[in-house]
Parts: structure tokens; sequence; C-alpha cells
């Protein structure tokens, strides 16, 4: 980027933030440090709690506080904590309100039931005055509820419900968006992220903004770009008529001071065949600010360039508060599935460390196109697999060893951004669920950024369509399957899954352990597959769930990454922890979903506290 364009930039940027700052005059009430009360804690996602009652002292004593069983079912969805009431959505479709302190229901609402779902990974908090609603995500429509009796808020919308599917301006397909993950939420403004899918017939997952109070549409930035709007350029003429993706599946956070929106927008259709759609295709895999009040762009940046591997993001970003030349700088973090950290300013959208354009390989898949590079961050250094050779395959025995060898030497295999073959499997890594791991990432008041990553090598070809019609791709890719040896586990060597802290002030990482462990395999050193977040507290302690197979939930410190205290779950951990106080106590709670084919079926939350 040149010098003038950088401060023609920034001057409109400035300019932007002028009125951006009006739109961050909330008149919600603030929260209180003893409240949980957005999905991250906060509407940054920052997943930090001032809370200090539990400490790295007394973390050991922690035992069960209660528990509230939920319908059976695949859950990642984090509850809220306002003002003494938990808020929570079901595996069946319900909103519940809990006593925070004895997990007792206070009501329920089956409203979402035959909406397409709606247990979401979280839920949104808005309040003016006496006017308090909970907003929630089900499917293809938003709900507004009383935060009170859970009734719906009929003045909003259409008695209380938001088809957010009837704005679509791509009729191709007759495929539902969706919002799977919460609103962000500035003023009376929240945005919507529209889940759409990433394989063909698809639609533009288009960002749109809401009147709170109404559900009337503010505004529309549109994710493929249409005629005369930044980007269009970088897609075939047109595309926004015929292609689809490009949307914030993995949710968006809000910069409440400063009036922004935060996206990091997903591939684009379809994920690992770009022949229909060659350019570079913003805004495809990028992080993009928006202003809230208008829904105008303040600034961009793609992270992947004409995306062929799904490297998208697969957590939202953060918004973090790091030092440079002695000064804090208000940052925004975001990572993707190729394991790549990026930091920015948040108001004007430079890079705080250096990224390079790295030549990387081309295509050689009939009508595609590879880009010529790859914007790499210098620091900090990627998380995740980075390579995968005969010498880092799993030695678990002999065999193992022997037989990952003869698989491995059958795929096309090279670096990261390695273009996957047609009718040739093709390593992939970090993995697609490999780089930072869904759920989020956690920082706190130093600019340390706490994350998991899977490191597991996946494999994919693309192949012919099978399944002709209007919107498809004639070339496909062939699913999405990991490496694996006869036993099911990893065919790269461990540790498999890891949790590390990196200080985002310098780049540089703090600690890195393995993370899970197979119980059968009785060696706490391999680490496993994980998917959820963590949250850290002022007393420097960090809380995860995650892991896949041995259904514990851990705490560590904060300052080295030692395990200071475990319990096991009754079901699979996979959502976000939360920490909260009430009664005057800390407690420690996460939503449980018996997810592994080796463990008990249900779900349930479970939350933790100090003994009196």
């Amino acid at each position: 980027m040149t010098r003038t364009i950088l401060q023609t930039r920034i001057r409109r940027i400035s300019a932007l933030l002028a009125g951006a700052a009006l739109a961050a005059c909330t008149m919600a009430v603030a929260a209180t440090k003893d409240d949980y009360r957005n999905y991250g804690g906060d509407q940054g996602g920052q997943r930090f709690s001032p809370l200090t009652t539990i400490t790295k002292a007394n973390v050991n004593k922690l035992t069960k506080a209660w528990q509230f069983d939920l319908a059976a079912g695949a859950s990642e969805h984090q509850p809220i904590v306002v003002d003494g009431v938990m808020y929570a959505a079901t595996p069946d479709a319900k909103v519940i309100a809990l006593d925070p302190t004895t997990g007792m229901q206070k009501w329920s609402t089956a409203v979402l039931e035959g909406a397409g779902g709606g247990r979401g990974r979280g839920l949104t908090y808005w309040q003016d005055g006496n006017d308090k609603r909970i907003i929630v995500p089900g499917g293809g429509f938003i709900y507004e509820l009383n935060a009170t009796d859970g009734k719906l808020v009929i003045s909003f919308a259409a008695g209380g419900t938001l088809d957010i599917q009837n704005v679509r301006e791509n009729d191709l397909s007759k495929n539902a968006v969706r919002q799977g993950s919460p609103v962000s939420l500035i003023g009376n403004v929240f945005m919507t992220s529209g889940a759409v899918p990433e394989n063909g017939p698809s639609v533009p997952g288009d960002l749109r903004g809401w009147d709170v109070k109404t559900g009337k549409l503010l505004w529309t930035f549109h994710t493929i770009p249409h005629p005369g709007e930044p980007g269009y350029d970088t897609w075939p003429k047109d595309a926004y008529l015929t292609q689809g993706g490009v949307n914030a599946w993995a949710g968006t956070i809000a910069d409440e001071k400063n009036g922004i929106f935060f996206a990091s927008l997903g591939s684009p259709s379809d994920d690992f065949w770009g022949g229909e759609r060659l350019g570079n295709n913003l805004f495809g895999n990028s992080l993009v600010a928006i202003e809230a009040k208008t829904g105008k762009l303040l600034w961009h940046y793609q992270l992947v360039h004409h995306d062929l591997w799904d490297a998208d993001s697969s957590t939202p970003p953060i918004l973090q508060t790091v030092t440079r030349n002695g000064k804090p700088v208000e940052a925004v973090t975001i990572a993707n599935k190729a394991g790549f950290i990026y930091i920015f300013d948040r108001k004007t959208g430079i890079p705080l460390f250096d990224i390079k354009e790295a030549p990387v390989a081309a295509s050689d898949v009939e009508g595609e196109v590879a880009s010529k590079t790859q914007p790499i961050p210098v620091l900090p250094a990627p998380v995740g697999l980075r390579s995968v050779t005969a010498d880092t395959l799993s030695n678990r025995t002999p065999e193992v060893n022997v037989a990952m060898r003869a698989k491995l030497a059958t795929m096309k295999n090279g670096p990261v951004y390695t273009p996957v073959a047609k009718d040739k499997e093709t390593i992939a890594i970090p993995g697609f669920s490999g780089g930072v791991e869904w759920g989020g990432m956690a920082t706190d008041p130093k600019g340390v950024l706490y994350l998991n990553s899977e490191n597991i090598a996946w494999y994919t070809s693309i192949v012919d369509q099978p399944r002709p019609g209007p919107g498809k791709v004639k070339l496909t890719f062939k699913g999405y399957n990991k490496f694996r040896d006869a036993d099911g586990y990893p065919g790269t060597a461990p540790p498999w899954g890891t949790l590390q802290a990196i200080d985002m002030n310098t780049g540089k990482y703090l600690w890195k352990i393995p993370f899970g462990y197979y119980p059968e395999l009785n060696d706490k050193t391999t680490g496993s597959e994980n998917y959820g977040g963590p949250v850290v507290t002022a007393s420097g302690v960090m809380f995860i769930g995650a892991t896949l197979f041995d259904r514990k939930l851990r705490a560590y410190d904060t300052s080295n990454g030692k395990e200071i205290w475990s319990t096991e779950l009754p079901f699979t951990g996979k959502a976000t922890t939360i920490t909260y106080a009430a009664g005057g106590e800390q407690y420690v709670a996460i939503v449980t979903s018996g997810t592994d084919p080796k463990g008990p079926r249900g779900a349930a939350i479970v939350a933790y506290k100090l003994p009196k």
C-alpha cells in the first residue's frame, strides 16, 4: 500500500468515525462485573472476566453447584448471565431462563420449535430502561423475547419474529439464509451475518443492520460487491447474481466505543474450485470493519485470496488493546483455518505486524487460476501443522507408521495453500478444522491472546459434479476427511491438540502445551481433537472444556500454562465456558452435550463454585 493511499484511507476513516462515535451511544444499561451478558463476555468477544474470587490458590476446591438437564443433542451454545438471570437456548430449540445460583428454571419458551432450530451459539441482550429483550437467532429468523417472562415482543417485526430471508437479492436458489451465531449490537442497531451454503447453489451472505426495536431493515453491506462498489472488479462481471457464500457464519463482534462492527467473512462458493469465480473474490475470507450507523465499509483486509481450501475463520474476531512504541493501541485480531493470526489497528486497518505476500503453488485443475501469492503475517508464528512428511507420521505402533507412510505416498502433499488436485486425494494442513479452534479466542488487559488448536491433517480431492443442476459448478470436492489410522487416531505424530498463549504486544509465544488426550491411550502428552473456546479471569485463571474424548473441564494458570484443576463433565464440553457472579459467589458454567460416539448421550448445563 502506498503512503498516499494509506493517508487517504486514514482521512476517510477518521471522518466516518466521527459519525460512528454517535452510533456507539447506547441506551442499554452498563454491564456489571458480575454479568456475562454477551457471547464472548462483552460485545468485543474478549472472553475476559474481572472476577477474582476463584484464584490459582483455591481453584482446586471447585465443586459442582448445580446441573440443569437438557434435551439430548449437539450444542456449541454459550449462555449469558444478566442481572441475576441466566439465559440459554436448548438443543430442542427452546429458550430458557434459569436462576444462576441453583439452576432452577424461571421460564421456558418453545416458540422456536418448527422454525428451523434455534440452539445457535449464543444470545444477545438489549435493554432500554424497563424494556429488556433477548435477541435469539433461530434458523432463518430472529426472535425477540421479553427478558422478564420469555414472551414474544409483538412490537418487533411480525409479532416478535423477523424473517431474515425475505431480503435476499439473489434468487438463484431457495437455500435458506440462516443465523446460527448471535447478532452483534451497538445502540439500537443489530447486525445479522446470514450463514449460507459455501457449495452451490447459494446466495451471498450479506451483512445487514436492523432496528432493534422495530425490526426495520436499516442497511445492507454486499459481501459480493455490486457494480460501482469496492471489490466488484475482483470477480467476474455481475458475479453477485450467480455466486454465493462469503458469510460471517462464525460470528461477528462490535466495538461499541467507536461504533464499528467487525466481521470475518467466509469462503466464496464453491469452497474448493473457483473456475467460475476467477479473481481475488473480495470480500471472501476478509476481515471487514463496518460503520454501525450506516453500514459503510471503513476498511477491509483479505486474509486469503481466491480461497481454494475452505481456509476461512472458524472463530469470530476479538478486540484487544496492545502496546506499540510505549502507547496503547486499540486493535482487532483474527485467525483463520490456515493457522495464521493477524492483528490490525481497529480504526485504520493498518497491520500491527508486517504481512508479506508470499508466492504459493499454482493449480493444475482445469479452469482454475489460483492466486500467485497469499498474505502471510511475519508475527506471530502460525499454529497447527505446517507440513506432513514421512518423518512426521504417527509412531503409535510400528504397524501404524508403516500404514500411514503407504497412505501418504498415494496423495498429493505440499505446504499450506497447496491447491487440491483433481481425482487425487490431497493433504490439507493445518486441516479443515485446524488453526484456531471453533468457539473463540480469549484475551486479557495485558494483550495476551489465549487459544486452542487442533493439529490433524485432513484430505480431499476435486471431482466432477455428481449432481448437475442450476447453481451447481461443474467441479466440486469429494468431502471432508481426516487423515486417520485404521483405529481412528490421527495419522500424524502428536501433539494432536495444543493450548497456547501469545503476547500480541511482541508476537511471541509465552507458552504452548498439549491439550486433551485419549483416555484409552493413557498418554496425556498426545493432545486431542478439540472444539470450543476459553475464558480467562483477572485472577490469572483460564477455564476451558473443548476436548472431545476425555470430557474434562480444566483450569490453567495463565502465566505458564500449568493445569491446576480439572473435573469430568457429564457429556462433551464442546461449547465455550463462562464465569459470572451471583448471590455473592463466583460460578463457572458450560453447556455439555453427548456427541462423543464412545461416551454417554445427553446434554446439560453444569455450574461449579467454591464451597462455603
